[in-house]
């Protein structure tokens, strides 16, 4: 059919200077994709401007918007209404034939989620801090691991002397290194995790990399007895005291195993987590001296009430009482992550109260491992091997390395 242009002139509508209102419906039932191009209304003259203002409270109060249709340039065309300030914004409007499902254009997009970022920090050692000979080092993800491999593979150690150590996993969250023995007194330790990109679980991936390097400072070694009531302090290889102490009482014992010291406070606010205040054996301290080697609470630490009964009998709520000179010398010498061994005790350790990680074996130690391997430390970097393959250790308990099952009751 071929039409005139009188035909077509003829079949335009007629434009009009007004709008129908044909319906208000709530803004949020309105999608997105059909609004199309918007105008500022304002009215025409004082006439109109009561009209105006009553419709425009009146989408504003009620929340809608109101439909209708408007004729210009000979096109129907439908559009909005809703208040904008002090004015009406009118939005030209698509009709449902005209908008496409966007279905359509999307359909092609895999159905995957956005990937979450692997955190790592170290726990318990600072760039530039110095560490006893005992110290691990603990890293800690913000995501639950389940590649632990490829985690592990990611980690280098480099140190000034050689160690032979492994990784071993505390949880899904938290991985430690620790030397077979005890690292050598007053060497350097650099660690970086190659994080970035390393897939660590599914949807999980590695943001950022880490380096830290510290130090190893004198080897300082604590052997407490709860049997003989004596405690020795070795300093880099020899015996430098023997002092007389005396550790928790029936009820109270100070459990067995080979601990590190944590931090130190003088004086430290002691008092019992059994006993409520105002009743019998009651205290609140604050006792001097003190190094923490258990998060539960036990110290060694000046106990210049009981230096009576230090080298003959157990008398403490759990802590070394120490004399209060061998305690100020102690104090001033100790660094964090330096060994104290309790042995002769009727109470065995638990693992976690404090860092325990000399509880392990070397080969439970190796067992923890998600590689299962040894690494083979040195100046130049860290190698994965077999534990088979690496030299038996010569070092000798308590100075080089604790004895196996320390944790266990006498």
């Amino acid at each position: 059919v071929i039409l005139t242009d009188e035909e077509i002139e003829a079949a335009k509508v007629e434009s009009r200077k007004t709008l129908d209102l044909v319906q208000f419906v709530d803004a949020k039932e309105i999608d997105v994709f059909y609004f199309e191009k918007p105008y500022y209304v304002v009215p025409q003259d004082d006439l109109a401007e009561e009209a105006f203002v009553v419709l425009r409270e009146a989408l504003r109060a009620s929340g809608k918007v109101g439909i209708g249709q408007i004729s210009v340039r000979g096109r129907e065309q439908l559009v909005s209404l809703k208040p904008c300030g002090k004015g009406i914004v009118l939005e030209t409007m698509r009709y449902e034939d005209e908008v496409r499902a966007a279905q359509s254009y999307f359909r092609d997009i895999p159905d995957a989620k956005p990937a979450k970022e692997l955190h790592t920090e170290a726990l318990n050692v600072q760039t530039g801090g110095t560490y006893g000979v005992g110290m691990p080092i603990q890293l800690s993800f913000n995501k639950h691991i389940t590649n632990k491999a490829a985690v592990e593979q990611a980690l280098q150690v480099t140190s000034s002397q050689p160690v032979v150590g492994a990784w071993n996993w505390i949880d899904d969250e938290h991985v430690d290194f620790r030397p077979r023995d005890y690292w050598p007194a007053n060497t350097k330790i650099s660690f970086t995790g190659l994080f970035n990109g390393v897939q660590g679980a599914d949807g999980v991936y590695g943001a950022a990399d880490l380096t830290q390097t510290f130090n190893i400072g004198d080897s300082l070694i604590v052997v407490a007895s709860a049997a003989t009531h004596h405690m020795q302090l070795y300093k880099n290889g020899q015996l430098q005291y023997d002092w007389p102490i005396s550790t928790g009482k029936r009820g109270h014992d100070t459990p067995n195993g080979t601990y590190l010291t944590i931090e130190k406070a003088n004086p430290e606010e002691m008092k019992p987590s059994d006993i409520a205040p105002g009743q019998p054996g009651y205290y609140d301290m604050e006792v001097p001296w003190s190094v923490r080697f258990t998060w539960s609470g036990d110290f060694l630490h000046d106990a210049y009430w009981s230096v009576g009964q230090q080298g003959d009998s157990n008398v403490s709520h759990g802590c070394v009482n120490m004399p209060p000179k061998a305690a100020e010398i102690y104090y001033n010498e100790e660094i964090p992550g330096s060994p104290v061994t309790i042995v002769g005790s009727p109470l065995a350790g638990t693992p976690g109260d404090g860092w325990t990680d000399w509880f392990l074996s070397w080969d439970q130690l190796v067992a923890g491992s998600a590689l299962h391997q040894a690494v083979q430390v040195g100046p130049n970097g860290s190698t994965v091997v077999a534990p088979e393959s690496v030299s038996a250790s010569t070092a000798t308990a308590p100075i080089g390395t604790p004895a196996v099952n320390n944790a266990a009751a006498a």
